[in-house]
């Protein structure tokens, strides 16, 4: 795990209220500990609760459960993983997300089906000619009671044999913390898919 977790390296922190989510840069390397200094005061972070930790290694995003040790202001003592996986080599964990929304552009408003998403962005398919030079809005439905809302930039377009295009894009966030939940919801997610 030491060659996993190096110093400088950023990682996020999800506590079992993802409403508290945080990051931070790891300070220090421990053979039993790293330690972390958060960016946000340690709202929802408690001594031995279990977290979600995601952080961005050479072998892809790298994902294990732990807890802090100790809490010193924003630092936090985590102790180190029995075990942990990785979700894939991409940056953005992608998963199947097939959902008929509308794609908003000022007063215009475009009928999409969406095919998948991550964090960084989404692809879809659609029976309107999209301009590629705009930005859109979107709003994605994770749960019954959860939305994020992207700005979303197309980068490339295809026309389809049958009708209509396939676009894919990436996504800005109006606040990082919808950045952080979607990252959260695609890993999750993607996790379940794989145990079925």
């Amino acid at each position: 795990m030491r060659e996993l977790i190096e110093k400088d390296r950023k990682i996020t922190v999800v506590p079992p209220d993802f409403k508290c989510a945080n990051k931070g840069t790891v300070v220090e390397v421990e053979p039993k500990y790293f330690t972390v200094e958060l960016e946000y005061e340690p709202d929802g972070i408690m001594r031995h609760n279990y977290c979600e930790f995601y952080t961005q290694t050479n072998h892809g995003t790298l994902y294990f459960d732990s807890f802090a040790e100790s809490i010193e202001g924003k630092r936090i003592k985590v102790a180190n993983p029995a075990k942990h996986r990785f979700l894939q080599r991409r940056q953005y964990t992608r998963i199947k997300f097939v959902h008929d929304l509308d794609l908003k552009c000022n007063d215009k408003s475009h009928k999409i089906t969406t095919l998948d998403i991550s964090a960084g962005g989404m692809k879809f398919k659609t029976a309107e000619n999209i301009d590629i030079e705009k930005e859109y809005l979107i709003t994605l439905p994770l749960s019954e009671e959860q939305t994020v809302e992207c700005i979303f930039s197309p980068i490339r377009i295809e026309k389809n044999e049958n009708s209509g295009y396939t676009l894919s894009g990436r996504f800005d966030y109006h606040s990082g913390k919808d950045k952080m939940t979607l990252t959260q919801y695609c890993a999750k997610r993607s996790i379940e898919i794989r145990c079925k």
